[in-house]
């Protein structure tokens, strides 16, 4: 829908850039400029020569017809007559999930923020955390221009980069023994960089289920990760999330700029999403050569495939092109300790602030930066700053051979 011709866009930020190295978009694109560890900047609007956009195979004239109308809604644009804003961070879905396709990642970063005393943090949502809104709708009657803003008593500040959403509908079918198993394998064989499940709450039916989307593994399902991500970065309340985030945590200045305060999405858009992501097929491998396999070979024996799993396999679904599929995300969607490369963010289920999900790494070619923050500029340097219980495999990626760096490298460039 287009946007309401009486509305402005604002994007304002209320520390200085280098502060945050966050870059506030206007024009709602999602071009970024990350930093590498020695302070060299790379500014980057991913150019990649993918497109990975495809539906699974095998779905029904039906699936397909929900998965075209599901696309459709994920890349239609907002306005504040649809529920946009107050606060949000982009106003549709495909500006931020577009790189390879839409679905994809990009190299849009938000950021989150909350205090952290003596190892325990708070979200400080009485302050709007602890997720930064860094958009606002604006009209003639509206006293303010509202932005979400740092608390000035925040002292942990964490880039999330946007991630790719391709394949997700196998992990969604995924049964949770699956991921509880993994977790106990992991602990016997590995136990040093074993990870563990994040325990959340299934927001449709109450219970206490496995996490496995988001950058803590706090969200359990394609259709709940799609009504969060209405609500927290377009603003849209929908059945599951039907309260508005007000600007810094103050609802008073909600009056005057809220032309939807009712319900502004029935649920018709989140189902719509749900098809979209359900049936978004994995990505495709590039080519794998000799060069490629001797590189898988060093990827398992340096220890990375402890965490980035190959193959796991989907359970019962409705779609019969999801049930009972052997898939490779190599990731074990499991939490683990990072020490020091973790983001400092708790408060997601039990995921502590050094704990992240392992990132699926199919799709990676069609990835410009990387890491949680974006702020690794290439595959070498994410590897190379993995800390914690990754901090082993590291050592050994940086004492490997010029022949086998060169193999593992055109092995992580096929998937």
């Amino acid at each position: 829908m287009k946007l309401g011709q009486s509305f402005q866009f604002t994007a304002r930020c209320a520390l200085p850039l280098g502060a945050l190295g966050l870059v506030m978009l206007p024009s709602l694109g999602c071009s970024a400029t990350s930093q590498g560890e020695d302070g060299a900047s790379s500014t980057s609007e991913a150019v990649v020569n993918v497109s990975f956009s495809n539906p699974i195979a095998g779905l029904s004239a039906a699936e397909l017809a929900r998965f075209n109308a599901g696309l459709a809604v994920f890349t239609e644009v907002e306005g504040p007559e649809d529920g946009l804003g107050p606060i949000f961070n982009e106003a549709s879905c495909a500006t931020c999930h577009g790189v390879g396709g839409p679905g994809g990642g990009s190299t849009r970063v938000e950021t989150r923020f909350g205090n952290t005393v003596n190892g325990v943090f708070d979200p400080l949502t009485a302050k709007g955390g602890s997720l930064i809104q860094d958009h606002s709708i604006g009209n003639a009657t509206c006293s303010w221009i509202g932005f979400d803003s740092v608390p000035a008593n925040a002292n942990t500040l964490a880039q999330r980069r946007t991630t790719p959403l391709f394949g997700l509908g196998l992990v969604d079918a995924t049964p949770d023994s699956t991921f509880q198993n993994l977790a106990a394998s992991e602990a016997a064989s590995s136990p040093s960089t074993a990870g563990r499940v994040n325990l959340v709450t299934n927001l449709s039916t109450g219970a206490t289920v496995v996490g496995r989307f988001g950058w803590k593994s706090q969200v359990p399902t394609l259709f709940q990760f799609s009504g969060d991500a209405y609500l927290n970065e377009m603003g849209v309340t929908s059945p599951q999330f039907p309260v508005e985030n007000c600007p810094n945590g103050d609802c008073s200045l909600m009056a005057a700029c809220n032309p939807r305060p009712d319900l502004n999405d029935d649920g018709g858009d989140v189902t719509a999403f749900n098809d979209f992501m359900r049936m978004l097929a994995a990505p495709p491998r590039g080519t794998i050569n000799a060069t490629v396999t001797a590189g898988e070979a060093v990827f398992n024996s340096i220890g990375c495939a402890n965490c980035h799993v190959g193959t796991l396999t989907s359970g019962a679904s409705p779609i019969a092109a999801l049930a009972n599929k052997t898939y490779h995300p190599y990731s074990d969607f499991l939490l683990h300790d990072m020490g020091t490369s973790g983001d400092g963010i708790g408060a997601m289920g039990r995921a502590t602030t050094t704990e992240m999900r392992t990132a699926p790494l199919w799709g990676l070619r069609g990835i410009s930066t990387f890491l949680h923050g974006g702020n690794a500029i290439s595959i070498s340097e994410a590897i190379a700053r993995h800390r914690g219980q990754a901090n082993a495999a590291a050592t050994r990626f940086n004492n490997l051979s010029s022949t086998q760096n060169t193999q593992l490298l055109a092995f992580l460039n096929s998937l």
